[in-house]
């Protein structure tokens, strides 16, 4: 079960937020209960990694790395959504990492999403882990009217692009279904590509399966984590 989870008022407040000032985090996590300071080595060791990052992930949308060695290295990757192009990438990862330093001064490890991009770091190697811990939900406040069949084609759409996602090299997928003439119902499912195959339908279907808990008769609802996310609403999700 995921850990944390997010209150209708917050996300009433990220659409105004966004909508008022644009590219807004959709939420952070200061994870590390350790402290560095800015001279140190493990700092330097973090600047090193972030110029590595803002260098790598947008070609690709994705990157992951290490600098310096022992208790002082510095873990980190971002991930920009599969639609995102390599400019806005690279604006999403520029302002994620200065955003943590404001939001989580000297701590050694946090993460950070927005709509076009996530970013982490930690003095903790976590490659090719499941991220279990650093999860929220998100959801409309608005609810459908029957909401049994509703639930069950979320399901069926997520877990089609669950399977999609986790054969695809970018472990992205996003799809639609047609719920009537005039309804469709939007999708998207991905994963940090650090993960293997398996490990990243793994991380999907264990997000789908929240969906009683997060997202029960809303029309629209996002599970996002630090290796996995998806997201549905009645209308499109991604720029054509």
């Amino acid at each position: 079960m995921f850990s944390k989870s997010i209150p209708l008022f917050f996300l009433l407040f990220c659409l105004l937020h966004h909508a008022a000032l644009g590219a807004s985090p959709l939420f952070h996590f200061c994870f590390s209960k350790e402290n560095y300071t800015a001279n140190s080595p493990y700092g330097a060791n973090l600047i090193q990694l972030f110029n590595l990052l803002y260098t790598k992930v947008p070609p690709t949308g994705f990157g992951l790395g290490s600098t310096g060695e022992g208790q002082n290295q510095a873990n980190g990757l971002a991930l920009c959504r599969g639609d995102v192009s390599s400019q806005d990438c690279k604006t999403c990862v520029v302002e994620a990492s200065k955003e943590l330093g404001e939001r989580c001064p000297s701590r050694k490890g946090a993460i950070i999403w927005y709509d076009n991009c996530l970013f982490k770091y930690s003095n903790v190697n976590f490659a090719g882990k499941i991220d279990n811990n650093n999860r929220f939900y998100m959801w409309n406040v608005q609810e459908v009217d029957d909401p049994k069949p509703f639930n069950a084609k979320v399901e069926e759409l997520l877990s089609g692009l669950s399977t999609k996602a986790s054969s695809n090299p970018k472990f992205y997928a996003t799809g639609e279904l047609e719920l009537s003439s005039s309804e469709t119902l939007y999708g998207l499912t991905q994963c940090t590509r650090d993960l293997s195959s398996s490990d990243c339908k793994k991380c999907l279907d264990g997000a789908i399966s929240e969906l009683p808990n997060c997202c029960d008769a809303k029309r629209g609802g996002r599970v996002v984590g630090g290796s996995c996310n998806f997201r549905y609403e009645l209308y499109p999700i991604v720029d054509p």
